[in-house]
């Protein structure tokens, strides 16, 4: 049985998400580009090509790493169809993530797993439908709501992230207990070298390197301790 499962998420299941997880993406970049696209084709506004070239050096040098790490650290967790779906629907990190993670841990999956891919579809899937409709609530009643609670409230919005991600280092941190300190304290290093101004000479904001070597240092920390454990 277990074999049959396989055979179907290799044949059947990857090859129908790959599919629809291209078009639904390059649709995406379409939507992206059609208030550009409407002003070439409608209103004949053609922006400089040196400063389309520009625009783009500036975003590249702040978030250009993000493009190549994100995926490759969220992949392990998300997996196939995941990965369409969450960049595709943003909030990756504040909330797809978290979202994939609590549905693999209720469902007694692991992150990684076949098993645990669907899972994290799913539950990414319920959160995407959920988003939209606080979306949708905090269009029309956003400010009424707010205006209504104390400023002290408000204020303690600001430690809904902080507290998220430190959630969910926890609940990674139990699973391997052995990585959680090496993960926390190569982050806090480096978080405390970037306030010192070690990183100022990497190009934009150097903030993509706590997350670079967080992620990138962790693994190979990992690696090298399971290769001696297992004395290769």
């Amino acid at each position: 049985m277990m074999d049959k499962n396989n055979d179907i998420f290799e044949s059947d299941y990857l090859p129908y998400i790959n599919k629809w997880g291209k078009i639904t993406n390059w649709l995406g970049v379409l939507a992206s580009f059609g208030p550009a696209l409407v002003l070439l084709v409608v209103f004949d506004i053609v922006p400089p090509f040196s400063a389309i070239i520009t625009a783009f050096i500036a975003i590249a040098s702040a978030v250009g790493i993000f493009w190549i790490i994100e995926p490759m650290s969220y992949f392990p967790i998300i997996g196939v169809a995941g990965t369409y779906m969450a960049f595709i629907t943003g909030n990756i990190s504040n909330l797809r993530v978290p979202a994939a993670a609590v549905s693999q841990k209720v469902a007694g999956v692991d992150p990684g797993s076949k098993e645990g891919a669907i899972v994290a579809t799913l539950g990414m899937a319920v959160s995407v439908i959920v988003n939209i409709v606080i979306l949708a609530v905090g269009v029309f009643a956003g400010t009424v709501i707010l205006s209504k609670l104390s400023p002290e409230v408000v204020a303690a919005f600001n430690y809904l992230l902080p507290s998220l991600f430190g959630a969910i280092f926890i609940q990674f941190a139990l699973m391997k207990l052995n990585l959680a300190p090496i993960a926390l304290g190569i982050g806090l290093a480096l978080t405390f070298a970037l306030k010192a101004g070690v990183f100022s000479f990497l190009p934009g904001r150097p903030s993509y390197i706590v997350t670079l070597g967080a992620v990138f240092g962790t693994i190979a920390i990992a690696t090298a301790l399971q290769k001696s454990k297992s004395g290769k």
